[in-house]
Order: C-alpha cells, then sequence, then structure tokens
C-alpha cells in the first residue's frame, strides 16, 4: 500500500503532557490529533488540531472522538476499554494497542499473572481481599514488601510500602478497593524499555536508568548504568513482553535489574515518562514512534544520538498554586538542555510541570547528571 501524508486524523483519549507531546510529533509528519480529557484547557490543547471535553472514560466523548478519527489510541490508563470497542465499532475504526491489552494492564494483578504465565520474571505476588488475607500472604512473602491498589494508581499513587506486622491495618486502609502485595525485590537499579509494536515490526529503544524517590520518577539516565550484558537481557524481556500483547503502539516497560538479573515491574500501554529522552536523544522519539504504530507506518530508527539525562520538573510547592516557572534563562543558556513545559495552569505539589533533557555524545552520563542536577538549583515555582 502506498502510504501518504494527506491528513490522517488520530484520535487520543488524554489531552495532558502526552497528549501535547504525541500533537508535537505528530504535526511534522502530516497527521492530525483530535484529543479529549476532562480539562476544558489541557495541556494538549495548544498544539494538536482540536480538543473534545469529556471524562476519560466517557462513552459519549469516546464515540464522538471516534466519529472524527482514522484510528483511536489513549494516552492514559483510566480509558475504558469497553467505551474504546463499542465506539471502534460503530465507526470502523481501529483502537490500539487493542482494549484487550488496555483490560489486562489496567488491573495490575492480572498483568502480573499474565506475565508469570508466559515465563516472564516478576516479583512474588498475591490478591488480598481483607486484612487478614494480607498478613496470611505476609507470612509467606516476609517484610518488607509492597501493597499495591490493582486499577488506578501510577506516579506512586496506590502503592504503599509495608515494613512490619504493625503497619498492615494503616497500609490497607489507604488502598480504595482491590489489592494485591508483591515481595519486595532487592534491586540495585529501575530500569525501563521503550518497546514498540508496528505491523509486523518490534523495535526496542536503548535501556534507561530511572531515580525515583516517594515512588515518583525524578530522572533517567541512559544508556543505563550497567554493563552491556544486563542492558541486552533487559532489552530481551521487553521483547518478550511486546510479544505477550496485541495491538500496535508504544509501551513503557519498568524492569528491576538485581545482580544483573532482570524482572518485570510494570507496564504502560502508552509512551511513558522515562522515555521522554527520546525527544532529543533518539532519532525517533516515542512519541513519533506511537502515531506511526498505531497508523501502521514503518517504524523509525531507535538508534540513540547521543548518552542523555531527562530530569522532570516536579511542583515543588506546598500547596496548590497558579504555575510559573523561574530559572528558565538558565536552562536555555545551556549547551547541552532542552525545556519542556506543559502549559499546566496549576503548580502542585509534586506535580509533573515540566522536563528538561541533556545530550552529548562526548559527555559521560554521570557528568551530564551532575549538569542536571546544578540546573535544578536555578529553577522554581517561587513567583
Amino acid at each position: 500500500m502506498q502510504l501518504t501524508t494527506d491528513g490522517p486524523v488520530v484520535g487520543v483519549v488524554g489531552g495532558g503532557q502526552l497528549g501535547r507531546m504525541l500533537g508535537e510529533a505528530a504535526a511534522p509528519i502530516g497527521v492530525d490529533v483530535v484529543a479529549s480529557d476532562p480539562t476544558p484547557e489541557p495541556p494538549a490543547a495548544p498544539v494538536v488540531t482540536d480538543t473534545l471535553h469529556g471524562d476519560f472514560d466517557d462513552p459519549d466523548t469516546i464515540d464522538a472522538l471516534a466519529a472524527r478519527a482514522d484510528v483511536l489510541t489513549y494516552e492514559i490508563e483510566l480509558a475504558d476499554p469497553d467505551a474504546l470497542e463499542r465506539a471502534s465499532e460503530a465507526h470502523d475504526v481501529p483502537v490500539h494497542p487493542a482494549p484487550d491489552t488496555l483490560r489486562m494492564i489496567q488491573d495490575k494483578l492480572v498483568q502480573k499473572r499474565h506475565l508469570r504465565e508466559a515465563g516472564i520474571p516478576v516479583p512474588e505476588f498475591r490478591a488480598v481481599d481483607d486484612t487478614a488475607e494480607l498478613r496470611k500472604a505476609l507470612q509467606e512473602l516476609g517484610y518488607p514488601a509492597m501493597l499495591k491498589a490493582r486499577e488506578g494508581g501510577y506516579d506512586g499513587r496506590g502503592n504503599v510500602p509495608i515494613e512490619s506486622p504493625g503497619g498492615v491495618e494503616a497500609a490497607f486502609e489507604q488502598i480504595e478497593g482491590k489489592a494485591m502485595i508483591e515481595a519486595f525485590v532487592p534491586f540495585e537499579r529501575e530500569l525501563s524499555v521503550i518497546g514498540v509494536r508496528g505491523d509486523d515490526e518490534r523495535r526496542v529503544f536503548t535501556p534507561g536508568e530511572n531515580v525515583h524517590e516517594e515512588e515518583i520518577l525524578r530522572e533517567t539516565v541512559v544508556p543505563a548504568r550497567v554493563p552491556e550484558d544486563v542492558r541486552e537481557r533487559a532489552k530481551s524481556v521487553a521483547r518478550e513482553v511486546l510479544d505477550l500483547l496485541s495491538g500496535r503502539g508504544v509501551f513503557g516497560i519498568e524492569l528491576f535489574e538485581t545482580d544483573g538479573e532482570i524482572s518485570v515491574n510494570e507496564i504502560a500501554p502508552r509512551p511513558h515518562n522515562s522515555g521522554h529522552w527520546t525527544i532529543e536523544g533518539a532519532r525517533t522519539s516515542q512519541f513519533e514512534q506511537h502515531i506511526r504504530a498505531v497508523l501502521g507506518w514503518p517504524l523509525g530508527a531507535t538508534d540513540r544520538r547521543g548518552r542523555t539525562v531527562t530530569k522532570n520538573l516536579l511542583g515543588d510547592v506546598a500547596e496548590p498554586r497558579p504555575a510559573a516557572l523561574d530559572g528558565v534563562d538558565a536552562i536555555l543558556s545551556s549547551p547541552t538542555a532542552n525545556l519542556h513545559w506543559y502549559g499546566k495552569r496549576e503548580a502542585r505539589p509534586l506535580r509533573k510541570m515540566g522536563h528538561v533533557t541533556l545530550t552529548d555524545a562526548r559527555t559521560e552520563p554521570d557528568e551530564l547528571l551532575a549538569d542536571a542536577r546544578e540546573l535544578r538549583n536555578h529553577w522554581s515555582f517561587d513567583s
């Protein structure tokens, strides 16, 4: 089939920063993006063709989005797979990644069971419906362990560590709805691989090393500071994960590295925060790859342009306030730094407001990371 850039439209459920960056990547290759979001003027609004106002799981909004699109996708797991499936059938519009993939990933327990059944290494886990089951599971798994909400958690939300038997009751009270308990993994590093499922193609990017604080991603270093054979193992596990999924698109695959061995933490069926480095640091960004993939177009190269570090701009405020960033001049004056501001109108504690990426083919990752942390000393949300 001869491909054309004559205005295909990708409908995206979600108009946050990921929807914004999808719009930025789609425009240069002749693709229009229409996004839906519960916020009247979401971050994606200035850069996409149009936005629709409605909840992520609202059937009428998703139906209206499908009526305007050549393909449907989503940038948040809160999209309703049933509504996506009905809209797809009503308007003869494909959905990628497939609704079945979204269903599987939305429930962390179901996700882990699928991975384990496929022989992909994962931490030990148990389903728990009450504190009695939780205590019994912890007798088997030991302390510490991580209690997780099966649905709805992201950016550390819905994850509660349990250090001792005395913390069981309080931990379970913090989880709303169904839960699972996962054995603590004494990992040396948290890694991630951005994988892509295209039309009979599979691609993976260079593994990144992720630095978290309070369960929130702060920094990503690429390539991950591990031996080459460990990076290759991470890529191999990521390919196994891709083979387990259905539908086209980009997937963020979060991993633990322990003594050179790799296990899977979680999967995101969309572009991922840990893949933002690809915008400047790779031949084709994760966002352009997602657009290409969902349309069934050939995938782009995943080669690195250089060593890369990304540092998130998080709301360092005690309470919500109008968003304004001080210290932009220091970032823009750096010869290796690129600023990405998400256009959110309100800064909230630890809310992702933007990111800074430093890329240099000649500078070691540790030096780039030190430069990124030095730039952090110059910005604030105090204005």
